[in-house]
């Protein structure tokens, strides 16, 4: 166990050692341009390679050869990004890779996923400032340390970050300037998954910093602090819903309740089938509304009321016959 630690620790910090310095002055708040022909062939060529160690990553049975993929993925990833105005390319090949970018293209973030074995999980990352010189944050996961109990309150630097895998993006805008949502999913352990509400913005220096006092009204927190993310942990082999959702402009959640675990770990976390939900206000802050759906239906619900009219019909809805007639 010393020595996966010991390796997943090595390849975090392959990430620093290989970041590229920063941009000349000049350059350092302009934004990505057009790709010269050059740079789109190295990049293009470049996806195959990065497409091929990202699938191993993932999916391999070994563990070594994982890890070594992984490596090597970090090495190729930072190395190609150091193509000028490379934020523009879009590494639409890389299926085993998160890559999102806000609505203001002002950034984006790579995240993947490492499998460690059946209880442990490691996230990697970078966000890449959209600059026509290379700018970019290493994400250090140390959620491992973070585990009792899960930091509801604490902010963090890209090198202290709850790792995750990240599946939407929503920006927002408050009193002290844009902030993003990030929708994750941590695997955490065998017998217990997790879904993190990320908030992500960034300091007067252009530092990322994870975490904001941004939600509102929660559960048994009215007069305490507020929570910096939210954190649903729930057991392994339930589905549960934390996104974004576009037709009631909100964000939905599965409301979890307690049951006895069947594995005989006491008590797990499932979904009771009711919603709770997240409304963004003026003030840019995300209000908890309890149990979002409370429509209450008069009578059964029907996908064809064949019977409400049965004049001419018969007892399947069909016209009724005359005598002597047959259908075809």
């Amino acid at each position: 166990m010393y020595l996966t630690i010991k390796k997943i620790f090595v390849l975090a910090s392959l990430i620093f050692f290989l970041m590229p310095r920063q941009g000349h002055a000049q350059n350092k708040t302009a934004r990505a341009g057009a790709l010269s022909q050059e740079a789109i062939a190295q990049l293009h060529l470049a996806e195959d390679t990065l497409a091929i160690l990202a699938f191993a990553v993932v999916n391999d049975s070994l563990e070594t050869t994982r890890f070594g993929a992984c490596r090597a993925l970090i090495t190729c990833l930072v190395r190609n990004l150091k193509a000028e105005n490379s934020f523009n390319y879009p590494f639409s090949r890389l299926k085993s890779l998160s890559i999102m970018a806000p609505p203001d293209s002002s950034f984006r973030i790579f995240t993947w996923q490492l499998f460690v074995n059946d209880s442990t999980y490691r996230y990697y990352g970078a966000i890449q400032i959209n600059r026509g010189e290379l700018e970019l944050y290493p994400l250090i996961d140390r959620s491992f340390e973070f585990e009792t109990p899960p930091p509801f309150y604490e902010k963090y630097s890209p090198e202290r970050w709850y790792g995750a895998l990240y599946y939407n993006l929503r920006q927002f805008d408050t009193r002290e300037g844009r902030k993003y949502l990030l929708f994750g999913f941590d695997a955490y352990s065998f017998f217990e998954k997790r879904k993190v509400i990320e908030v992500l913005h960034f300091d007067a220096k252009g530092k990322p910093v994870f975490g904001a006092e941004v939600f509102a009204n929660m559960p048994g927190r009215e007069r305490g602090p507020q929570v910096s993310r939210l954190i649903f942990e729930y057991a392994s082999d339930a589905s549960v819903r934390v996104n974004w959702d576009e037709q009631y402009q909100m964000v939905l959640f599965d409301h979890l309740i307690p049951m006895a675990s069947p594995y005989g770990r006491g008590m797990a976390m499932v979904p009771d089938g009711s919603y709770d939900g997240l409304k963004l206000d003026k003030a840019g802050r995300w209000v908890w509304v309890d149990k979002v759906f409370n429509d209450v239906m008069d009578e059964a619900p029907r996908p064809e009321p064949i019977l409400d009219d049965r004049k001419g019909k018969d007892i399947t809805g069909k016209p009724k016959q005359s005598k002597g007639e047959r259908r075809p």
